[in-house]
C-alpha cells in the first residue's frame, strides 16, 4: 500500500493553502526572510493544515478520528452525492443494454480511514508497524463509504474491491469492512488483494510466481481488465484515494477521494 513518501502530497496541501506553497512567511521591521521560490512549504504547518482539513481530534481511547464536520467530510458528501446520481442513471442505462454493471473501489483511506495510523507515526511508514496496525481490524469507515457500497448493490450493481493490501491481510480486512458496514461481496471472487507468492495469471505480464514487478497502475487496471474481459462485466465508477488507484483505464468514470497524508505513485 504506503511507498515512502509521506507527506510528499504538496498538491494536496496546495488546495488546503490557498495555493502558496513557496516562499512561506513575510519580512517584517528588522527581519529579513531569502524569500526563496525554491523552499518547499513548511512541514510544522502542512501538518496543521491536514489537521484543520480533518478536524483531527483524539477520542476517548486516544485514537485519531476525522470530525464529520470537516472540510474532509464536505468533500466527501459532495463526491458521494454526485456518484449516488451516476451510479444510478448508470446501472439502469446498463442493464436497459443487458450488460453487467460493477463498481470498484479501492480499500485504504477509500473505505477504511488510516489517519490513527498517519498521527502516530508523524506521516512515516513501516512494514511492521503498518501490519500490526491492518490486523487490529479497526479502523473507521471513510465517511459514506460503506453506505455508498450498500447503496451500488441497491441498484443491481456488482461490488468489487482492489486493494494494495496483501494477502495475509485478508482476514483481517474482511473484518474491518464488516465492522464498518461494508458487508458486501466481501470473498476472493470480488475482493482482489496483492498476492506476491502466487500472482493471477492475468498480471503475467509484470508477475510470476515469486517476482513481481508490477506497479500500482498494472496491478490495478490489469485487474479492472481482467474483470471487464474475463469475467464480462462493465465497470462503471472507480473510487480511490491515489490516482494510481485510478489510472490505466478499464472504468467508464473514475472519482478521487482526498487523501493528503500520503502518495502511492
Amino acid at each position: 500500500m504506503h511507498k515512502p513518501l509521506r507527506i510528499a502530497a504538496i498538491a494536496a496541501a496546495c488546495a488546503l493553502t490557498g495555493g502558496v506553497l513557496y516562499g512561506a512567511g513575510a519580512a517584517t521591521a528588522g527581519q529579513s526572510t531569502a524569500n526563496s521560490t525554491h523552499e518547499p512549504y513548511n512541514i510544522g504547518l502542512l501538518v496543521k493544515d491536514i489537521d484543520t482539513y480533518y478536524g483531527t481530534t483524539a477520542d476517548a481511547n486516544g485514537v485519531y478520528q476525522a470530525s464529520s464536520d470537516s472540510p474532509y467530510a464536505k468533500d466527501l458528501a459532495r463526491l458521494d452525492s454526485a456518484a449516488r446520481k451516476y451510479i444510478n442513471q448508470a446501472a439502469r442505462k446498463a442493464h436497459h443494454r443487458g450488460e453487467k454493471p460493477a463498481v470498484m473501489f479501492d480499500i485504504d483511506d477509500t473505505l477504511l480511514l488510516s489517519l490513527d495510523y498517519e498521527k502516530r507515526y508523524n506521516y512515516t511508514y513501516n512494514g511492521t508497524t503498518w501490519a500490526d496496525y491492518v490486523n487490529k481490524a479497526d479502523r473507521p469507515g471513510v465517511f459514506g463509504s460503506a453506505e455508498l457500497v450498500r447503496y451500488a448493490e441497491s441498484k443491481g450493481v456488482e461490488v468489487f474491491y482492489n486493494s494494495g493490501l496483501s494477502e495475509a491481510q485478508r482476514t483481517a480486512a474482511v473484518e474491518n469492512l464488516k465492522k464498518i458496514g461494508a458487508d458486501v461481496n466481501l470473498d476472493a471472487d470480488h475482493m482482489f488483494l496483492k498476492d506476491k507468492a502466487n500472482p493471477p495469471a492475468y498480471l503475467s505480464a509484470c508477475a510470476t510466481p515469486g517476482t513481481w514487478t508490477c506497479t500500482t497502475v498494472q496491478y490495478k487496471s490489469g485487474t479492472r481488465k481482467h474483470i471487464e474481459d474475463d469475467l464480462g462485466y462493465e465497470i462503471v465508477a472507480n473510487f480511490g484515494d491515489q490516482y494510481s488507484d485510478l489510472d490505466g483505464g478499464y472504468a467508464d468514470r473514475t472519482y478521487k477521494l482526498p487523501n493528503p497524508t500520503y502518495f502511492v505513485g
